[in-house]
């Protein structure tokens, strides 16, 4: 069975975090996107994360909005195709104005590192180099 994963983030400044989103290259769906919430496509068709003024996200919710720079609740992770493009991605970020929370780890099999964007939501950035993971018990 096939899904499509759409994902749905708070944010406290709509054009900050599309211009954001944007200098990391990813694209949005206007047919999803308007004054209130823009669609972030992460994989055409597969991921997309919804990005929502905070007033608008409070309105589908009976609690209160986490403020993500202050607690966090998930981690996006996601996995690329190669060591450059977790670099890249990271560069970018940081750029824009995001941070690293932690360094670049390298397992030798997995790389993995991440930012926080504007709002504190975290995102890990992960690539396995696939002939040389370790063996499953």
């Amino acid at each position: 069975m096939s899904k499509q994963v759409i994902f749905n983030l708070p944010v406290k400044d709509l054009q900050k975090s599309k211009a954001f989103f944007a200098s990391l290259g990813f694209g949005f769906n206007p047919q999803m996107s308007g004054e209130h919430a823009a669609n972030v496509i992460i994989e055409e068709g597969r991921i997309s994360a919804m990005l929502m003024t905070e007033d608008f996200f409070r309105s589908l919710i009976d609690k209160p909005v986490v403020q993500a720079k202050e607690a966090n609740e998930v981690i996006v992770c996601l996995v690329c195709d190669s060591r450059d493009e977790v670099a890249s991605l990271v560069e970018k970020a940081v750029a824009a104005g995001g941070r690293t929370p932690h360094p670049l780890e390298d397992h030798g099999f997995m790389v993995t590192q991440g930012f926080e964007d504007l709002d504190g939501h975290l995102w890990n950035l992960v690539w396995m180099n696939a002939a040389s993971q370790p063996p499953q018990a």
